[in-house]
């Protein structure tokens, strides 16, 4: 983004209260994280206000203040000395999008909306690192893929900027809708079609119809990238409408299932073949593209990173990116904290802080991966709830349970308010009642695993972020930042 105040003030449909000087480059509403040059948006809250902040923000180098209710006497006068100015507007929620929208007319580069039930944050991070190879790249934050988060991405770009990854969170129908609006993507990507948010939406042909308002968002001549093995790979062509809008559907699959098994419709144009495993549950496969193939080995670990590489190599070949700066650049990604990030824990063990978050997809996923690794001791599980599931819970965390069974788990050790619910399932499924655990927070999940660790364990902690399994990983890895 780049706005002089004036300028800031009219997109955002606010009165300028003090003529700033200084370029606004940056957005930011946590006054903690604002850097020279940043427009500080004072977002009103629950509990915190963000005006009470507007002299820290200033003090941090913002180059505005974007507010709704009149600031004080001080905020004004050190916006005056810093030559930083001061915007009233009617909503700076609001305010934020509009902002957004007038700046995307600004970006001549390509952006790309990826959403999808599960491994939207890791595609994302693949997509950037390719795309990166061929020019100046702006990808969401984190996983901040909100109303607040997918704006704020647009308003990093600059006008070198060649490409846009704009990660997007749902959780009803509408609302990729509402956010495809001002993002304009030149294309979309659909992950998956899960069980995340079924509570919402009812069924997965549901969450099927919400993913696909991305992909109907995408302009003629446009790609939609949609995983061919999903078994609503069909169901997103249809609802997104791709060929009506005259868009070009490119499908990937991670699956290693031969690209001549699938309807032409959708057969894949980028996959995998030959996939195997290293001691650690990290892919190796042989990656095909319209450029030709070529071996490509992950620091990612899990058979699910091998569609995500194949979508991230998808979207790098649609856009020309040679097949050996794809190759280079997946091969490069590394795991980050809470997402299956393997660390040495207490004892001589290993933990795999996979503690993010979870839904039905990504824990089984996620044990599907600990199961494929090479443990020298015992294989210990700590698994939270699944959140927003409603109706589907029970049902959800009865798998659950079935599915660390089937994992090979040797203790396991359920967490929260379906614990029961996940280890009855478990005993069930074979895991020895002696070696299963009930516990209602993660202090407790700590008290109880703790003592269990031993040489050549390894740990594997997965759960809905409510439930706070971080402190698990926190107490099991002494160094854990």
């Amino acid at each position: 983004m780049e706005y002089s105040v004036n300028d800031l003030a009219r997109h955002a449909g606010g009165d300028t209260l003090v003529p700033g000087e200084r370029l606004c480059t940056g957005i930011a509403w946590d006054s903690r994280l604002v850097a020279a040059g940043d427009v500080y948006v004072a977002l009103p809250g629950a509990r915190v206000d963000g005006h009470d902040f507007c002299a820290a923000a200033l003090a941090a180098g913002a180059a505005c203040l974007l507010v709704s209710k009149e600031p004080a006497a001080d905020v004004r006068a050190a916006a005056q000395q810093a030559g930083a100015g001061i915007v009233r507007v009617p909503d700076t929620f609001r305010a934020i999008t509009d902002l957004a929208a007038a700046w995307r007319g600004e970006i001549a580069g390509k952006v790309l909306a990826v959403t999808g039930s599960s491994g939207k944050t890791t595609t994302k991070n693949l997509i950037r690192a390719v795309l990166a190879a061929a020019g100046p790249t702006v990808a969401t934050a984190g996983n901040q893929n909100n109303e607040l988060g997918v704006p704020a991405t647009l308003l990093r770009a600059d006008r070198t900027t060649a490409f846009v990854v704009v990660e997007m969170g749902m959780r009803g129908l509408h609302q990729l809708d509402a956010l495809c609006a001002f993002v304009k993507p030149d294309a979309a990507l659909v992950t998956n079609v899960g069980e995340s948010h079924i509570e919402l939406l009812g069924s997965r042909d549901g969450i099927a119809h919400a993913k696909a308002e991305a992909l109907a968002a995408v302009p003629a001549g446009g790609f939609a990238f949609v995983n061919a093995s999903d078994d609503f790979a069909a169901e997103l062509v249809e609802y997104g409408e791709i060929a009506a809008h005259g868009a070009r559907l490119y499908a990937y699959d991670g699956s290693g299932a031969d690209p001549a098994t699938y309807p032409e419709a959708l057969r894949p144009e980028v996959f995998a073949s030959d996939i195997s495993f290293d001691e650690a549950g990290r892919p190796r496969f042989v990656l095909h593209t319209p450029a030709g193939q070529a071996p490509c080995a992950l620091a990612l670990a899990g058979g699910h990173n091998v569609h995500n590489a194949c979508a991230a190599a998808a979207v790098g070949s649609a856009w020309g990116v040679p097949l050996d700066a794809i190759v280079a650049a997946l091969e490069g990604e590394r795991p980050v904290a809470g997402r299956q990030n393997a660390v040495a824990g207490l004892r001589g063990s290993t933990v795999i802080d996979d503690c993010y978050n979870a839904n039905p997809d990504s824990l089984r996923a996620s044990l599907a991966t600990f199961a494929s690794m090479k443990v020298a001791g015992k294989r210990i599980a700590v698994l939270g709830d699944m959140g927003e599931l409603g109706s589907f819970s029970e049902e959800a965390h009865t798998q659950a349970g079935i599915w660390a069974a089937q994992a090979g788990v040797d203790e396991l050790v359920a967490v929260g308010a379906f614990a029961l619910v996940m280890a009855a399932a478990a005993v069930s499924a074979g895991i020895d009642a002696a070696h299963v655990r009930t516990v209602s927070s993660a202090r407790e999940a700590l008290a109880a695993v703790e003592p269990l660790v031993a040489c050549g364990d390894c740990v594997l902690v997965k759960g809905s972020h409510s439930v706070g399994l971080e402190a698990v990983v926190k107490g099991l890895v002494p160094t854990h930042a």
